[in-house]
């Protein structure tokens, strides 16, 4: 007999076809559909390679916060949903999470926070942008978290990290840099943080390198553990605190 011959492919009302139709659906089941404005799906594979390419740049040079920022997406699948957990259990984390604050140049009003007395969060954090010469405005938005509220997790923790420097009381140097990475491992269990812990003091002189590991690390270790989490605190309605109120408060104990 003779073999059948197949139907055209019907069209889909809007013009697709059935095959594109299926590729869609296909990507919508692996979640790789855009979730939030600049969000980038990727796959497990392209993540992976992403984490191991970051990795490699950012361990290159640790300054490259581009390639720390990509590590810290590509690798915080476990780490991420623990802490917004975290915050969801928590009044004043839920209301973050709920209100979805941002510390930007243009949330903040700086005249105001230099105005504040010596000593409390607002005027120290104003201080700290200052002297090191930082700038909210340098963290980069979320990309490849497939996830939109994990994105802003990553996205809050970004932006408090200088907070960390000033309540930690840590310059931007690399020293300072590694104490408050070990100070965040312990408190996030983001392997960008663990990485940066571990391999940050490879550039340290010896003398700095002593510092670290006979008072600094065990501080930042202590620290970390006795803390409450870091991202269940609404800094942006605790300028006026003085920061060693808001350390006890935390759990972050003096700096040595």
């Amino acid at each position: 007999g003779r073999a059948c011959l197949s139907h055209s492919e019907p069209r889909a009302r809007d013009g697709r076809s059935g095959e594109e139709e299926e590729e869609e659906e296909e990507e919508e089941e692996e979640g790789r559909y855009q979730l939030y404005p600049g969000h980038i799906p990727t796959s497990p594979l392209q993540k992976a390679l992403l984490a191991a390419g970051s990795a490699f740049m950012a361990l290159y040079d640790p300054y490259r916060h581009d390639m720390v920022a990509v590590l810290g997406e590509t690798t915080g699948c476990l780490a991420l949903p623990n802490l917004r957990d975290k915050m969801k259990h928590h009044p004043e984390g839920y209301r973050i999470l709920q209100e979805r604050p941002r510390i930007r140049l243009s949330t903040l009003d700086m005249a105001r926070l230099r105005g504040l007395p010596d000593g409390s969060l607002g005027r120290e954090y104003v201080r700290f942008l200052e002297n090191n010469k930082v700038s909210p405005d340098t963290r980069m938005p979320p990309k490849f978290v497939d996830d939109e509220e994990l994105a802003y997790v990553i996205q809050r923790y970004r932006e408090v990290h200088d907070l960390m420097h000033t309540l930690l009381g840590m310059p931007t140097n690399m020293l300072g840099e590694v104490v408050v990475k070990w100070f965040e491992a312990i408190q996030t269990g983001l392997p960008m943080c663990v990485l940066g812990a571990a391999f940050g003091p490879v550039r340290l002189s010896a003398r700095k390198l002593q510092v670290l590991a006979t008072e600094l690390v065990p501080w930042a270790i202590q620290s970390g553990r006795n803390a409450s989490c870091i991202l269940n605190v609404y800094y942006e309605q605790r300028w006026e605190q003085p920061v060693e109120s808001l350390r006890e408060e935390i759990g972050i104990f003096p700096p040595p």
